[in-house]
């Protein structure tokens, strides 16, 4: 475990109560082939997916979102559940800690793999959080919107993600940020924690 401008002095992981994760390759094993999905799109390598269909023309966009959505509910009907992520959340649950979900998917497929790796109903409808309901990560909208609802300060929120924009929006946001799933932190600076993964989290969390 590494630790990178960590939290303030008194406020150890196991004090943190509203836990935001961040769903593919965090709660679950990865399974987005991104250079394939960009060659079915024609999308530059270099690119973000996201972002680039934005910038596209009404129809053309459209018509690579729908093949894009149709990709991604084939694969959230397949979720498997990351090492220790149903029994992390199980865990922080059953204390009472707020949940939530902030994915670069869409609602819908969030709930369908949150039921494929036995989570479903774990998360309130409103606290899945997908690229429709705000603008995506890296922007920090979408904890923003966390912060609203939970009424909670920023610096008591914990981001969980396994990629440099799950870090940046809670950089971006004021939160607390955990990263998980990445053998080597390749974005030093951005994670206040760097666990081996769920397990590993909820051990330190437990202690």
């Amino acid at each position: 475990m590494t630790m990178v401008g960590g939290p303030p002095a008194g406020l150890p992981l196991s004090a943190i109560r509203h836990w935001v994760f961040d769903m593919d390759g965090t709660l679950t094993v990865a399974m987005h082939d991104f250079a394939r999905i960009k060659r079915e799109l024609a999308i530059p390598e270099q690119e973000d997916i996201l972002t680039y269909l934005a910038g596209l023309p009404a129809a053309q966009a459209a018509a690579k979102h729908a093949w894009l959505l149709a990709h991604e509910r084939a694969l959230a009907a397949a979720s498997q559940p990351a090492a220790g992520a149903v029994a992390l959340v199980r865990a922080l649950q059953g204390t009472g800690c707020r949940l939530g979900i902030l994915t670069r998917n869409v609602r819908s497929l969030a709930q369908v793999t949150l039921q494929a790796i036995g989570l479903g109903g774990v998360f309130a409808e409103d606290d899945i959080i997908g690229r429709d309901e705000a603008d995506p990560k890296p922007s920090p909208a979408g904890l923003q919107y966390f912060v609203q609802r939970w009424q909670v300060a920023p610096a008591q929120m914990v981001m969980v993600g396994d990629y440099r924009f799950d870090l940046e929006c809670g950089r971006a946001a004021g939160t607390r940020t955990l990263l998980v799933n990445a053998p080597d932190n390749p974005w030093p600076g951005l994670a206040c924690w760097h666990l081996a993964d769920c397990a590993a989290v909820l051990a330190h969390w437990r202690r």
